[in-house]
């Protein structure tokens, strides 16, 4: 279906509520009229948000890259017999723990394999051995895959792995393992991952018993344009219902070492003009969303920047580490210092600030 664009871009800046036809339109505009779609979508973040850009001051801790899934997508996980598989003792991640103290780390986040030896006393084991050494910081840990698994392991419900998590410390739940939320997507790209309703029922679940997250995409490797929009209209919905999505996150298929790319199956990642316009689209389409996550470490730092200005408002964290996206290929994407992000919004005209994993300004 065609629209005028100015008409559609005008309604949606005045308030019009986006439709999965209209964002889908948005999502394959070409030409300059991008920079249309990207105008707008800054508008609305500068509506929203200001003109404050925001980072958190975290440090990943991939524990294991040993995997039950190994999706096509991935070029991070492993079998147990694999060379070059290993999962963390507690020592090691305890030692992890220290150096983020000392690097003034406000949030721990693990990414790590779906380990097929883990149950739900593993998860919590790793949530207890951050909090005995800096009960102070926020994790912001494990994904619906993962209560699933947890909860079919340790044959209980996954509200029992999620009350188990809080009563742990979890600070928040990370809305991974999303990827394309459309199942015939799915059961090409990550087949034995939970399903996309399932994903969405265990989110809705988190928020409901007071556990925020994140919302995640993983766009560029094999769906659709029109796959992508479906895959907001269901976050979108359920932020309706439980305010519980603390941001958006855009993530670019990292496409070189991945077993989708290298059978042929998968695209070569997504392009400049669909990077950009995923970030605009997401803005204009989720407007119960206060803000949108520029991936740095996926897009690199000149395509971030320009990200910025066209809906995005937060630039993640330091990381300090990404193993999983270095893996799949990206070749710079394990620490971005302040400083740094300091340079790219202040040639914006924009302020740096830090934050919270909650978006609470530090």
């Amino acid at each position: 279906m065609t629209y005028n664009l100015a008409t559609l871009l005008s309604d949606v800046k005045a308030g019009h509520r986006l439709t999965p036809d209209e964002g889908e339109f948005l999502m394959k505009t070409t030409g300059r009229d991008v920079f249309l779609v990207t105008a707008a979508a800054d508008e609305m973040r500068e509506k929203k948000v200001g003109n404050i850009v925001t980072y958190v001051r975290n440090q990943n801790l991939h524990v294991t890259n040993i995997c039950k899934n190994l999706c096509g997508f991935c070029g991070f996980g492993k079998k147990a017999t694999d060379p070059g598989a290993y999962c963390m003792d507690r020592a090691t991640i305890q030692k992890g723990v220290r150096l983020a103290q000392e690097r003034n780390v406000t949030e721990i986040c693990f990414l790590s394999g779906v380990n097929p030896a883990f149950n739900l006393d593993s998860y919590i084991d790793l949530l207890t051995a951050v909090h005995e050494i800096a009960p102070e910081i926020h994790t912001h840990a494990f994904s619906p895959e993962e209560v699933a698994f947890a909860a079919k392991r340790s044959r209980c419900t996954t509200a029992d792995v999620l009350a188990a998590f809080k009563k742990a410390g979890l600070g928040s739940l990370q809305g991974t393992a999303a990827e394309i939320l459309i199942q015939p997507v799915r059961d090409v790209i990550c087949p034995r991952k939970v399903t996309g309703a399932e994903w969405a029922r265990i989110i809705r679940e988190a928020h409901k018993m007071g556990i925020p997250t994140s919302a995640t995409i993983m766009y560029g490797s094999y769906e659709s344009a029109r796959d992508q929009v479906d895959h907001m209209e269901i976050v979108r919905q359920i932020q309706d219902e439980t305010h519980g999505f603390t941001e958006f996150i855009p993530m670019s298929y990292i496409h070189p070492n991945t077993p989708l790319f290298v059978s042929g199956i998968g695209k070569p990642g997504a392009t400049g003009r669909e990077d950009l316009l995923m970030i605009a689209v997401s803005r204009l389409y989720l407007d119960n969303f206060d803000h949108v996550q520029v991936s740095w470490g996926k897009l690199g730092l000149k395509m971030t920047q320009l990200a910025l200005l066209c809906g995005g408002d937060d630039l993640a964290g330091t990381m300090f580490t990404d193993e999983v996206s270095v893996d799949a290929g990206a070749g710079d994407a394990s620490y971005l210092p302040p400083e740094t992000m300091e340079r790219l919004t202040k040639d914006l005209g924009r302020t740096l600030r830090q934050r919270t994993t909650l978006y609470e300004l530090v």
